[in-house]
């Protein structure tokens, strides 16, 4: 009974983590600055509208929510067809959102990297600033 309830858990453990692993790379704010910079790729902060005004986002951040990617693409339509073939790196509030639009958007053969948290941004001491309300 023991052994099918760790594999039980083994595999939901598998389940949870594969959509994960499979959205690409993991890279520290420093290298998604640093790839933004060379013109390698383009860094996208995938929070919603009210958390960019609360707590600001990365300078070079271009702003379009997982609920609009998620949802019927008004903001992402346009943006996906300018960029064809570049490489995509997304940072929400902890990394998790991010991970998820990752994941979709390398299922659509879309070349992604997760930054993580807007959080690591800031404390690596990256430019950053402030979204007015509307």
């Amino acid at each position: 009974m023991k052994r099918i309830l760790a594999l039980l858990a083994a595999l939901t453990a598998a389940l949870v983590l594969l959509p994960r692993l499979s959205a690409g790379e993991t890279i520290p704010a420093k290298e998604a600055a640093a790839r933004v910079t060379a013109g390698q790729a383009v860094l996208i902060d995938v929070r919603e509208a009210a958390e960019w005004q609360e707590t600001g986002v990365a300078a070079p951040a271009v702003l379009l929510p997982l609920s609009d990617l998620r949802g019927d693409r008004k903001e992402w339509k346009a943006f996906l067809a300018a960029h064809p073939g570049k490489a995509l790196i997304l940072y929400c509030r902890s990394g998790h959102r991010a991970g998820i639009a990752a994941d979709i958007l390398a299922k659509e053969g879309f070349k992604t990297a997760n930054a993580g948290a807007f959080k690591d941004w800031a404390a690596a001491g990256l430019p950053v600033r402030q979204v007015p309300g509307q």
